[in-house]
């Protein structure tokens, strides 16, 4: 394994890391990581943390990674209209940006042992769902969450076309896990230190890869030495969406299609601030962890050492002048909730406009 990815300003800063050293590597999953922002899944206080390539924990809210959420959500090969169960959901981080790219039509559960953690999660869903404008721009499949142990999920539970497990799965679990699963579908877990992709291709039959080299504190197995029977793990029923629901899906959907066909038409583009160009700086690569919370780390143990400044800067320079002229005569359009402008506009009662924005209040 190789250094670890470079500390982040912000989240799109921390995004472009992750894809400079291949962590991510296709569109829909940039765009999911870039929609949702890995700082607001802290606590206050500990925010200036959220943007560097390292686990975090605070008595039971954990998060990994940033690099290893971006080998999992690659390794999913997630899709509009699938179903997803997040073993270990924790804060919902990465149920959320699964959520993005599965769609309304998907399927979207969480099982997590610790209920504070799961009030923390529904916490950040709705926050999430009422203030962020990456919800209007997505078709987003909302996560469920229930309290329970992963390893008492019950036994006529349906199963799932993807699966992630956030915690080390012992090699005794792993055909419980993999029960749980479709054929044709995709089990994403750490299993004896290694970060592994299972696909179903038949009734018994799998296709196994090593991802990556990984350390996860073990799946909570309760003791049964009290003879007390478990209590079983009821998954949320998969619920067939109302004719309402449907109608602002397809309401939203023709809206935002409508707006997107106008922007092209007009040759407007929206544009973000132009962010500050990043140093290069050169690391030492070794194949040396850190044990990090639950997680070993990839960790770099040299500073930087700025490469050549004057020459850095004088590229900066020419890469603005030429922006400048890229440019030219293209209308440059400020970022707006282009959505919830025209719902707000429709001849419709103000309760029905409500309905439709989610009852957001922004």
């Amino acid at each position: 394994m190789g250094g670890a990815v470079s500390a982040g300003e912000d989240n799109d800063d921390l995004i472009d890391n992750l894809k400079e050293a291949q962590y991510i590597r296709t569109e829909k999953v940039e765009q999911a990581f870039r929609a949702i922002d890995r700082g607001d899944y802290y606590l206050d206080g500990y925010r200036d943390s959220a943007y560097k390539d390292l686990a975090w924990k605070h008595g039971n809210i954990h998060l990994s990674a940033p690099c290893i959420y971006s080998e999992v959500m690659e390794a999913l090969k997630l899709q509009p209209g699938l179903s997803f169960l997040n073993l270990g959901s924790g804060t919902g981080y990465l149920s959320t940006m699964v959520g993005l790219i599965i769609g309304p039509f998907g399927v979207n559960h969480g099982v997590e042992i610790h209920k504070d953690v799961v009030e923390y999660a529904r916490q950040k869903l709705e926050d999430f769902i009422k203030n962020s404008d990456s919800f209007d721009r997505f078709e987003f499949c909302e996560p469920v969450f229930v309290v329970g142990n992963c390893l008492e999920i019950s036994t006529d539970s349906h199963q799932y076309d993807r699966i992630y497990c956030g915690a080390g799965v012992q090699k005794d679990h792993e055909n419980y896990m993999k029960v749980l699963l479709k054929i044709g579908g995709i089990l994403v877990m750490p299993i004896e230190d290694q970060l592994t992709q299972i696909t179903r291709t038949g009734q018994c039959t799998w296709e196994r890869r090593d991802i990556l080299a990984v350390s996860f504190a073990p799946l909570v197995q309760q003791s049964r030495a009290d003879g007390k029977k478990q209590e079983t793990v009821q998954l949320p029923p998969v619920a067939v969406r109302s004719l309402q629901d449907l109608s602002r899906i397809y309401i939203r959907r023709t809206l935002r299609n409508l707006s997107n066909e106008n922007s092209q038409g007009k040759g407007a583009v929206q544009r973000v601030p132009q962010k500050r160009k990043r140093r290069r700086c050169r690391r030492r690569r070794i194949n040396t962890y850190v044990f990090v919370g639950n997680q070993l780390i990839p960790q770099m143990v040299e500073s930087e050492e700025e490469e050549h400044p004057e020459e850095e800067h004088k590229e900066v320079e020419e890469e603005e002048d030429q922006e400048e002229r890229d440019i030219g005569d293209i209308e440059i359009v400020k970022q707006v909730n282009v959505l919830r402008d025209q719902i707000l506009a429709l001849p419709l009662p103000e309760s029905l406009k409500a309905y439709l924005l989610f009852y957001r209040e922004k």
